[in-house]
Parts: C-alpha cells; structure tokens; sequence
C-alpha cells in the first residue's frame, strides 16, 4: 500500500458566499519532495485551492489531510496545518506589514510562542536561505520588488514548513532576479522542503517542475510535466499554450531528429546540447 500524500484534499466543494461553485469534488494531491507546478486561466480555481490547501478557507464539502490524517479547523488543528504548509501570495505588499525586514520574518515564530533562542535562530535560517541577510534592519517600506519577495518567502521559510506554496513568485521580477529565486527554491527542495508553485508560464513550469497539475473545467489533470504540458488537448482545456520545449521536441520528432522515447528539451541549454550532440550528429 502506498504511502499517503503528505497533503491532499478529497471531494473538496468550495463556493464564495452567493455565487457559483469554484471548485466541484476535486481530489489533488501534493506528493513529498515532488515540485508541483499548478497551472490554469484565470478564474480556474487555482487561488481558492491553494487557499483550502493552507487553510484560508475550508472546504463546504470534502476534506484536507495531513499524511491521511484529516485536518480539524479548532486552534491546534490550524496550528498543526500552518507549521506543515505555508502559502506566500503574489504580491508581497499583501503579506508584509512589519517595520523591518526582521520583524516581519519572527511574526510566524513568534506566534506559535516559541522561545526567543528558537526565534532567533530560525529567523537568521529564513534570512540565509533568501539572502537577505544583510536587509535585517532595513525598514520593509525601503525595499525594492524583488527584496518584498524574498521576505514575504523569508516569512514562511521561518515557520520550517514540509510544503511551500508560491503564487506567481516570479511575477515582476527581471530575469536575473527570476533565476536568482530559482535558484533559491532549488535549494530549499535540497533542504527538503516539498515547493508548490502556481504560475501562468507553461515554460517556466516546464523547466523546473517535475509535476504539473493543469485545472480545467473538467476537474484537475495531474502528471509529470514533460508528459502534461505536451498534452494540447489539456492544454487547450486549460486556456493554456503549449511551452515552446513542448513544441520543439514535437518539430525535431517531425523531421525525424529526435526519437519518440527520447526527452524533448526543457530549457534552451538542453537545446543548445541536442544540437551540439545527437542532433549535430546526425545532421552531419
């Protein structure tokens, strides 16, 4: 038998009070030391789902669990919850409200009365692992974009979740700063922190997730993303496109330079090796 997922929700039913249903008897899963892309049009579902995972809301019908164990909505069970997934939003200025960069990383700590050695020590974690160290002092209101999100993810770090659930985490930031967060949640999953990220960018997600849960009309698809995101049908379902790895595998495959069975490219650095390799071979 199957371990069960470390965060699931089963038949869940959400509507907002007088309006239609959002989501109808989903079940979604998130899978231990899997990064999960979440993709869907707007209006998709995808911000109440991540909202009933991490606790915002709670489902009308169905149910959370936490490694099978189902979620109760008193103090402890929402203590319990929030110390296993954190959720950051999209936009920064929406989850920052502290004076300092350091204060507002202890709020979460502080709040499940820790003693301050423990506050202390996961705080300057959080601050390593975004590195922004050095903007411990530094009043919030003075920080750039980018600085406002990797505190905001600071904030969550700091309450040590098994899940980080991102909205959007790239969204306004320039490449560098995109490629430096990547980076960084690259480094949190080695810590071991199992990262969930909501996106709109089928290359993006493409790249980095090894899953991918696509929501359409017709409930959630979930798959390996190299599999999921080649799927048009799905695609199309969802409002989305095709990521361009996607359809240069299917253009290479046309022309007979890349086998069935083999891995299309994920990023233009593993196009950039079919041609230099196997490609360029056969080309000459």
């Amino acid at each position: 038998m199957s371990e069960p997922a470390l965060v699931a929700l089963q038949g869940a039913s959400y509507a907002y009070e007088d309006g239609p249903a959002v989501l109808a008897g989903l079940d979604f899963e998130i899978r231990e030391g899997r990064a999960l892309a979440l993709l869907g049009r707007n209006g998709s579902g995808k911000t109440t789902l991540m909202r009933l995972l991490s606790g915002g809301l709670r489902p009308d019908e169905g149910r959370l669990t936490v490694e099978g164990q189902p979620v109760t909505y008193d103090r402890k069970g929402l203590t319990r919850l929030r110390t296993t997934v954190q959720l950051v939003v999209q936009d920064p200025d929406d989850q920052l409200f502290a004076a300092s960069v350091e204060q507002d990383v202890s709020f979460g700590p502080l709040n499940l009365g820790l003693p301050d050695t423990e506050v202390r020590a996961r705080v300057a974690e959080a601050l390593a692992a975004l590195d922004i160290t050095a903007l411990a002092d530094r009043p919030t209101h003075l920080l750039s974009y980018g600085q406002r999100k990797r505190t905001a993810i600071a904030g969550a770090v700091a309450m040590r979740p098994r899940v980080l659930i991102l909205d959007e985490p790239t969204a306004g930031l320039d490449p560098e700063g995109q490629e430096r967060l990547l980076v960084t949640l690259d480094e949190l999953r080695e810590a071991g922190t199992t990262v969930v990220m909501a996106t709109h960018d089928v290359d993006l997600a493409l790249r980095w997730a090894d899953d991918a849960a696509l929501l359409t009309p017709s409930g959630v698809r979930t798959g390996p993303a190299p599999v999921a995101l080649a799927r048009t049908d799905l695609l199309r379902e969802a409002g989305l496109r095709l990521p361009w790895g996607a359809a240069t595998a299917d253009l290479l495959r046309a022309h007979g330079l890349l086998s069935e069975s083999a891995p299309g490219p994920r990023t233009p650095d593993e196009l950039a090796a079919l041609v230099a390799g196997p490609l360029g071979a056969s080309g000459g």
